[in-house]
């Protein structure tokens, strides 16, 4: 799992603070090698408020296994994004909503401090925009992470909230990786990818070595062109007609980090639970208790998340996982850890402006993939052409956080693809093949220990064959969404719940509708094709009516 959260509430903004848990939860992930998982954060608690700067310090323990940082090889690291929301309970002149709301955290790094439990030197970047912030490893080692009282500083005065609000407050921390800046390929070489990138005529792999503007389409040597007429959904580039790339696009040459896994069901579910009614309407058009986010009766393709109580007037729903369908939430085995579908543009854009991330390119996706190695024909995620093609018949602890497949391969690259998931029938746990003896390959990996690239979700980058994706400037999600429960961020498509092709309909789908700008890429659980880096036969997608039952989510943010 990638995302935890500790909440609690506070008497006063003063020094002394009564704290009561609401909730805590983490389950345990198997890791490989460098890998991290099992992020959790506990006993959270404000301390050290600063009354005349109208600031305190969100404090709490955060801890997982496996951390890794390297300076050799893919020369990078994992981390945490963290960020916190407060709710206003109630005060004297503090207005109560009942609405949770962003954080404005530091964005100096010197206001934030890490206390270290197991001797690992700590570094903390903050971001900019005072969203949030990264805590890594200062230096190369592996190992379990225990980080004792990290202190974040809250600058609740620019939230605007008096000193003696009373609030609730959830930290929720991510699993992130590191990708670092610098040169890559794009496209394989191969002939037979549908409308991968190449360099200008040629069938070779372009290299991109640089943020700045990029010729697309044209027959002109060094020119971003692509294979031209074999995409389901073409391009507006190709021999003849030429776009420009603007040099503000993301186009993977600066450093970032990516979510280590897809949107996981209890990500997705905690995500809903902090909405508005209206939000939560926007994103799940709940209208009988315990129904799936497809409003269906069974979990539809295991995804588990189900609506508990129901948002009605001004009393938001509540939502949680229930993979067995019994009306019981968040047991063992109810899913928590699946990767969730059944999403559209719109639910996923929403969940990355909640987060404070933002959407990744497809440039960026060949990057967090391949690294910096040259590309290999016909390639997948983990960096070679083979791919196991047997179906693994089950799945072991089904539904729980140690669900595994039966009889991975252990030379082969792994994947939940259609040949593998025979009989099983929607997306796996996240990391699910990942073991502590497994490749690099038998794990499914990209060349920077981010997993599933590969099958599982179908990725939603934002594409360079539309006009609406290349207005795309990288700008992150500012931890709000719309009142009507929309990403509103400029520039991202379908932004506001807009689309160039169609608006949303009504119904089960509300809020649905695909964004021009955004593509597909990656593969999914349901396909035996698509699932190669650099295919891009879907390069635009023109206004799906649907939720997609094989669409999920990977948010990415531009590193401090």
């Amino acid at each position: 799992m990638s995302i935890f959260f500790l909440s609690y509430i506070a008497s006063d903004f003063y020094q002394t603070l009564m704290k009561k848990t609401l909730f805590t939860a983490f389950i345990t992930l198997l890791s490989f090698g460098l890998y991290a998982n099992n992020i959790r954060v506990n006993t959270a608690v404000l301390t050290g408020q600063n009354i005349p700067g109208g600031f305190t310090f969100v404090s709490f323990n955060m801890l997982w296994d496996n951390s890794w940082r390297t300076s050799s090889g893919p020369n990078n690291w994992d981390a945490a994004w963290v960020f916190v929301k407060y709710r206003i309970e109630s005060g004297p002149g503090c207005t109560v909503t009942g609405n949770w709301l962003p954080a404005t955290l530091s964005n100096v790094n010197g206001d934030h401090s890490v206390t270290t439990n197991n001797g690992v030197a700590p570094a903390v970047a903050a971001a900019a925009d005072n969203t949030g912030v990264f805590a890594h490893r200062a230096g190369d080692g592996t190992g379990n992470i225990n980080w004792g009282d990290v202190r974040l500083r809250w600058n609740y005065g620019v939230d605007g909230l008096a000193s003696g609000c009373v609030v609730t407050i959830k930290v929720f921390a991510v699993e992130m990786v590191h990708v670092p800046g610098g040169s890559f390929f794009v496209g394989d070489g191969s002939v037979t990818l549908s409308g991968q990138l190449r360099n200008g005529p040629t069938n070779t792999a372009y290299q991109i070595t640089g943020e700045g503007a990029v010729t697309l389409g044209g027959l002109s040597a060094g020119s971003l062109n692509n294979s031209n007429g074999s995409q389901t959904v073409a391009d507006d580039f190709n021999n003849v007609t030429t776009q420009t790339l603007p040099a503000t696009f993301p186009k993977g040459f600066a450093a970032f980090y990516s979510m280590k896994y897809e949107i996981s069901a209890e990500q997705y579910a905690e995500f809903l639970n902090v909405l508005t009614v209206t939000q939560q309407l926007a994103r799940h058009a709940a209208t009988v208790v315990n129904r799936y986010i497809n409003n269906g009766v069974t979990p539809p393709n295991r995804n588990a998340v189900k609506c508990s109580i129901l948002p009605i007037g001004g009393t938001p729903g509540t939502y949680g996982s229930d993979l067995n369908n019994n009306n019981i939430y968040n047991e063992t085995a109810d899913g928590q850890n699946i990767g969730i579908t059944n999403l559209s543009s719109q639910d996923i854009l929403a969940y990355y402006d909640w987060a404070g991330l933002r959407p990744m390119t497809e440039l960026e996706f060949e990057k967090m993939s391949r690294g910096n190695l040259p590309a290999v024909p016909n390639e997948f995620a983990w960096g070679s052409a083979t791919l196991y093609a047997t179906s693994y018949a089950a799945l072991t602890n089904s539904g729980a956080g140690n669900e595994l497949p039966n009889s991975p391969s252990t030379t082969l690259g792994n994947a939940n693809y259609s040949l593998t998931n025979v009989g099983i029938g929607g997306p796996f746990r996240v990391g699910i093949f990942a073991t502590a003896t497994s490749s690099r390959v038998a794990s499914g990996a990209s060349y920077y220990g981010i997993m599933e690239l590969t099958g599982n979700a179908w990725e939603m980058p934002v594409g360079l064959g539309h006009v609406a994706g290349r207005s795309f400037t990288g700008l992150h999600g500012n931890g709000n969404i719309s009142a009507t429960g929309f990403a509103n961020v400029d520039n991202w498509p379908g932004a506001n719940g807009n689309s160039s092709w169609t608006t949303s309909n009504a119904g089960v789908n509300a809020g649905s509708t695909q964004a021009a700008g955004m593509m597909f890429r990656g593969g999914s659980w349901s396909q035996p094709n698509w699932l190669r880096v650099s295919d891009r036969d879907f390069s635009s997608w023109p206004g799906l009516n649907a939720r997609e039952n094989r669409i999920g989510g990977r948010a990415v943010r531009t590193a401090p």
